[in-house]
């Protein structure tokens, strides 16, 4: 029987897997930037959107999600990424897609959501 999403994967052992998302801060003067590595997805978007909410109290103007250590994301983590983008220009800062890999960047394309992000090539 396969596992089902929220079960994650077991290891030999049968121990539960869970996926991670590794979050780094780096903060300068006007802008934050958020080095993401793992799994953007249902079990690890609420750790994400904390994170950026709370900046969002007194944003910089511009919000950096650096996207180069992503190996997942699903389609709660999809829309996650189009909310946090939404609540950063109503609190008058940018929120931008860096180092986007080719996986997500054809998600992107075929979910029409690239045009509701701003997706630059580095941080």
């Amino acid at each position: 029987m396969p596992n089902t999403p929220d079960e994650g994967c077991r290891d030999r052992l049968g121990n539960v897997e869970r996926p991670e998302l590794s979050i780094e801060i780096q903060r300068a003067p006007d802008e934050v930037v958020f080095h993401l590595a793992g799994e953007i997805d249902v079990l690890t978007v609420v750790k994400l959107s904390a994170m950026v909410n709370e900046l969002l109290v007194e944003p910089p103007a511009r919000i950096v999600l650096d996207m180069s250590g992503v190996t997942f994301c699903d389609s709660q983590g999809l829309g996650t990424l189009v909310v946090l983008s939404r609540k950063a220009q109503h609190a008058r800062a940018v929120l931008a897609l860096a180092n986007v890999g080719d996986f997500l960047m054809r998600v992107l394309d075929i979910t029409g959501l690239r045009s509701a992000l701003m997706i630059s090539s580095t941080t």
